[in-house]
């Protein structure tokens, strides 16, 4: 009896397996179309429900980690290949954007003051903390914020300065020393590049002192180009003029402002 039972339950086995195949894509199709499944979230939704940090929070965050910040435009570095680089500042702190996935329609609405919110990773190159791989959005009837430029004069050379990295800040009575020398052997107020290896368009890097020490500053050509005032006050500098200046905190290996204006005394 067994034996027989056994023999039907194969049989059936085998008639069952004929009709999937001769029915396998429907019966599969129909299996597909019933089963519950919730669709991905889409990158843009999940950046929306991603949690906003406050300054304090991302300031705290791991480098590497992902972080979700609103912010306001303060200046357009460069675009590129649908890429911008970009400074962003709330009311506690500042932000580097770093070839942050931008359309150039996009890039043309990026006007200072503008209220983005962001979704990147925080990374560091040379001690300058930034965000990258990023994304953002504009948010729409948000209010308008330009920050005001903050003197750290005072803070050169202390610990706390880096607190304000990527701010718009203030550099006040400040003397232009020596950036090198020209071909001739005589001193000089700036090069162009840091090594002089530069023409004129290319990034200008001038050095100035106060309280006895002196520091490197320089006009960065993609966010103020040649043809800016910036650029050309740096130009016509001589050594030992006092000047008072603006610009971003930026940093590379020690603080290496990019300067926006600047203002002989």
């Amino acid at each position: 009896m067994k034996k027989m039972t056994s023999l039907l339950l194969a049989a059936m086995l085998v008639m069952g397996l004929a009709a999937c195949g001769t029915n396998g894509n429907a019966e599969t199709s129909a299996a597909a179309t019933e089963a519950p499944t919730e669709a991905p979230a889409t990158t843009e939704a999940a950046k929306n429900d991603a949690k906003v940090m406050s300054y304090a929070e991302y300031a705290a965050a791991d480098l590497d980690s992902e972080v979700t910040i609103e912010a306001y435009v303060q200046a357009k570095q460069s675009w590129w290949e649908n890429k911008a680089t970009v400074y962003a500042q709330d009311h506690d702190g500042a932000y580097f954007l770093y070839d942050m996935a931008c359309s150039e329609e996009d890039y043309a609405k990026l006007v200072p003051g503008t209220k983005i919110r962001v979704t990147g990773f925080k990374g560091e190159w040379a001690g300058e903390v930034e965000i990258m791989d990023a994304a953002f959005e504009i948010i729409e009837g948000a209010d308008s914020f330009i920050a005001e430029a903050q003197d750290v004069t005072a803070l050169l050379g202390t610990e706390e300065l880096i607190e304000h990295q990527n701010e718009f800040v203030s550099f006040k009575d400040m003397t232009v020393e020596s950036a090198g020398k020209d071909d001739a052997g005589n001193d000089v107020a700036f090069l162009y590049n840091y090594d002089g290896s530069g023409e004129d368009g290319s990034d200008l890097y001038f050095k100035v002192s106060v309280n006895g020490e002196t520091y490197t500053f320089l006009v960065e050509s993609y966010l103020c180009d040649k043809t800016s005032d910036v650029y050309n006050a740096v130009k016509n500098l001589k050594i030992g003029d006092v000047v008072d200046m603006e610009g971003f905190l930026y940093w590379y290996e020690g603080v290496n402002p990019h300067i926006t204006s600047v203002t002989v005394k």
